[in-house]
C-alpha cells in the first residue's frame, strides 16, 4: 500500500483553545478533514453502526438521539444532541472520566465533505503531562481511517496495532505528536512543558524514549 505521511499530516487542521465547562477550566482539542465524497455519504459513514467498524471500532447500542453508545475496548456514553445530517454530540466515558465530544459534518466543495471533532475536557494533570495530543493523536488515526474506508471501500480496515508500528505509522504519530504540541503553543501555552508534553504522548504511542528538543 502507498502511504504518503506528509500528505496525510497535512490533511488535519489542527487547533486547541481553552474554555469553561460547568464552571470548571476546559480544554477543547479539535481537528477536521476534508474527503472527496459526499455530504451525505460522509454522514452515512460516521452515524452508521455498519461503517462506524469498518474505520474505527466495532460499536454496540441504540445510536439515536437519548440511546446509549458502547466502542469496543474503548469509550461508551450516550448520545446527547442530534440534528441529521450536520452535527450529533456524545458523552465520552472512559477510564472512570466523563469528557464530551461534538462532530459536525459540512460541505467542502462539490463532491468534498468535512468532518470536524470537538473534543472538550477538563483541566486535569493528564493535560499537563500529555497536552492535546493525547486526545488528537487517537482521533487523527480515526481521520486516516475513515479515509482508507472512503477512498476503497471495500479494502479491509488495516489492523491498527501493525499499523502504528510500521515506519509509516511511527513517522504519522511523530508527526502528528510534535504537530499537536505546535497547535498547543499556538493557542498560549508555553512552548517548553508543551513540547515536552508532546515527547510524552509520541513516546505513549510510539513505545520510543520521550524526547522534547
Amino acid at each position: 500500500m502507498h502511504f504518503n505521511v506528509e500528505e496525510n499530516l497535512g490533511a488535519v487542521d489542527r487547533s486547541v483553545s481553552a474554555l469553561q465547562r460547568d464552571g470548571q477550566p476546559a480544554h477543547a482539542v479539535i481537528l477536521a478533514r476534508t474527503y472527496a465524497t459526499t455530504h451525505e455519504d460522509l454522514w452515512d459513514a460516521v452515524t452508521s453502526a455498519e461503517r462506524i467498524p469498518r474505520w474505527f471500532l466495532p460499536i454496540s447500542g441504540n445510536l439515536e438521539l437519548g440511546g446509549s453508545y458502547q466502542l469496543e475496548g474503548n469509550a461508551g456514553g450516550r448520545i446527547t444532541a442530534c440534528q441529521p445530517p450536520s452535527s450529533y454530540a456524545i458523552s465520552w466515558e472512559f477510564g472512570g472520566f466523563v469528557t464530551w465530544v461534538d462532530i459536525r459534518v459540512s460541505n467542502a466543495g462539490p463532491d468534498h465533505a468535512r468532518f470536524t471533532i470537538t473534543h472538550t475536557a477538563h483541566h486535569s494533570a493528564h493535560w499537563d503531562t500529555y497536552g492535546p495530543g493525547a486526545t488528537g493523536v487517537g482521533f487523527e488515526m480515526g481521520l486516516l481511517g475513515l479515509h482508507m474506508h472512503l477512498t476503497d471501500p471495500d479494502q479491509p480496515r488495516p489492523d491498527p496495532l501493525e499499523f502504528a508500528m510500521s515506519p509509516d505509522g511511527k513517522a504519522l504519530l511523530t508527526g502528528s505528536g510534535h504537530a499537536w504540541g505546535e497547535a498547543a503553543i499556538a493557542a498560549g501555552a508555553d512552548p517548553e512543558p508543551a513540547r515536552a508534553a508532546a515527547a510524552s504522548t509520541i513516546a505513549f504511542y510510539t513505545g520510543a524514549e520521550p524526547d522534547a528538543d
